[in-house]
């Protein structure tokens, strides 16, 4: 049980109470440009780490689920799956990160677009997939100003 709570919470953040999420993403951007700053992080680990993240996510959401209720606050390593999966591919500079930071908080907290449907799948599944799906919005929003060089 304490793994469980360790994880979902991304080693403690989610005691934090109001604004967890926000730290957990920051705390996730700032380990996301440590590891693999001035250039475009590895493929193959940057997919590999994400898919970890995404899958003890969802085992975990649905251990403390029976604990702490249906997507409780505490539960924040959803926004670090999201901010992972809005990061995938896009070179890493300061200007990226931030710019990823704000665009995935914007989608999370808002929810547009099918993402607070999502929240309705049962388990880890509804507390993960909200936030896959506002990473996977920020991150085809970074790939075009990547693209277009809008930064």
């Amino acid at each position: 049980m304490f793994f469980h709570k360790l994880i979902s919470t991304s080693l403690g953040i989610g005691y934090i109470g109001k604004g967890a999420g926000t730290v957990a993403a920051v705390a996730c951007a700032i380990c996301w440009y440590l590891a693999w700053a001035g250039g475009y992080p590895p493929v193959v680990y940057s997919i590999i780490i994400t898919l970890i993240i995404l899958i003890i996510g969802v085992w975990s959401g649905n251990v403390v689920e029976a604990i702490w209720g249906k997507d409780h606050q505490r539960v924040v390593i959803d926004e670090v799956a999201g901010m992972c999966i809005s990061l995938l591919f896009i070179p890493v500079n300061v200007t990226y990160v931030l710019c990823g930071l704000v665009l995935f908080r914007l989608f999370d907290i808002t929810k547009p677009l099918l993402i607070r449907k999502l929240e309705l799948l049962p388990g880890g599944w509804g507390v993960m997939a909200d936030d896959v799906l506002a990473g996977i919005y920020t991150n085809i929003l970074l790939q075009a100003v990547v693209a277009f060089k809008l930064f």
